[in-house]
């Protein structure tokens, strides 16, 4: 839902509704408030199966004069020929910082690692954080403490003071966490092995051991030589004893 001008459809205050056009409004409001964009009368009587554009416009009038009724933030009004329900001006103060919470959830995937290196490690250095992701950081760590999500948490006891990061409580609440104890271990992130990788993990060990360690030695060739004359005289002594 967004917000809208003071365009709001104004007819005149209509008799009591009977149950039909109560049903009626009660049809184009469930397909006003799940449509991503502006819809034609038209459009909305056909996906209602309604009496045409007069019934839904009908109908818009009665959910409007409804709200008013009972102070709702939002209306139903008419834009680019359509019909969309929009939040009133006076509340986009706090839509406004509903969009920036939503923004801050969404995080590219450098400022996820970053983040993630800095929950696990913290108190963490910004060199120890580059030495890992094998790039610069400054960046992404500044976006993340412009974010809320890290925080300066002292300085090292070493050469030239460097600074320490950790992670914020904010940072607790975007991700659902209690403490930093709720962070997921090693063995919960680590990937399971599928079927497949499972089934080729022996196929691969069965082929390293099918394979022979050593060639075999090769044979004396006097030793050879020596079989050779012996097979070479055996006929011979066959012919001697006949």
């Amino acid at each position: 839902m967004i917000m809208c001008s003071r365009n709001a459809p104004q007819e005149p205050a209509a008799a009591p509704a009977d149950v039909a056009e109560l049903e009626t409004a009660a049809t184009v409001e469930a397909i006003l408030f799940g449509a991503d964009r502006p819809l034609p009368p038209a459009k909305v009587s056909e996906i209602g199966e309604l009496g045409g554009a007069r019934a839904v416009r009908k109908a818009v009038a009665l959910l409007n004069g409804r709200y008013e009724q009972v102070g709702s933030s939002f209306r139903i009004v008419e834009i680019a020929e359509g019909y969309q329900m929009q939040s009133l001006p006076e509340y986009s103060d706090v839509l406004a910082r509903l969009h920036q919470s939503r923004s801050e959830s969404r995080l590219t995937q450098a400022a996820l690692e970053t983040l993630a290196i800095v929950a696990y490690r913290q108190p963490v250095l910004r060199a120890d954080v580059e030495a890992i992701r094998g790039v610069a950081c400054g960046e992404v760590l500044r976006g993340l403490m412009e974010k809320n999500l890290l925080r300066i948490v002292g300085r090292a006891e070493e050469i030239g003071r460097p600074l320490l990061y950790g992670t914020t409580r904010h940072f607790l609440e975007v991700f659902g966490l209690g403490s930093l104890d709720d962070l997921p271990s090693a063995e919960q992130l680590r990937r399971p092995a599928g079927p497949a990788e499972a089934q080729n993990a022996p196929t691969g060990q069965q082929e390293e051991q099918a394979q022979p360690a050593e060639e075999p030695a090769e044979p004396d060739s006097g030793a050879a030589d020596q079989a050779g004359e012996q097979q070479e005289e055996l006929p011979e002594a066959e012919t001697d004893g006949g």
